[in-house]
């Protein structure tokens, strides 16, 4: 049976030019193209503004690494952290839809009523605990 080489090391980008990858050489060719467009349209201080700025942020996207990941992937995951809520909310009823839903299939689902809230002292939140811990093998002082 033929043997085949299986790639090792996957994570790592190809390199064209000395220590430039690809991804990195196409920002800098782009940010040299909008840099190139500036040139010709703009006024010399107006250009040297864009140019500054443009240069600036290809050059931070195509080289800086942020604990190990590269600057465009850090960038994303902040733009995504800060579009996601920050309050998770456990919704405790279900909906209609999720019950029309429910209703609709196959399987047989019993919907509880949510119970309204007992007070529940110490020694009663530590009982359940053990209960919880112990995978129902201890049954509470109530079932005993």
């Amino acid at each position: 049976m033929q043997q085949i080489n299986v790639p090792q090391f996957l994570d790592v980008e190809d390199r064209i030019i000395g220590s430039i990858t690809i991804r990195q050489f196409i920002e800098l060719l782009i940010g040299g193209l909008l840099d190139f467009i500036y040139y010709k349209i703009f006024d010399f201080s107006l250009f040297l503004l864009c140019f500054i700025i443009t240069t600036g942020f290809v050059l931070l996207l195509a080289f800086v690494k942020i604990q190990g990941q590269m600057f465009h992937m850090f960038l994303l995951n902040v733009i995504k952290t800060i579009k996601s809520p920050r309050l998770k909310i456990w919704k405790r009823d279900p909906s209609l839809v999720d019950l029309n839903y429910l209703s609709k299939t196959s399987t047989k689902v019993a919907v509880v009523k949510s119970v309204s809230r007992m007070n529940v002292n110490m020694s009663r939140l530590s009982e359940l605990a053990l209960i919880v811990d112990t995978g129902g093998v201890y049954k509470g002082e109530d079932n005993i």
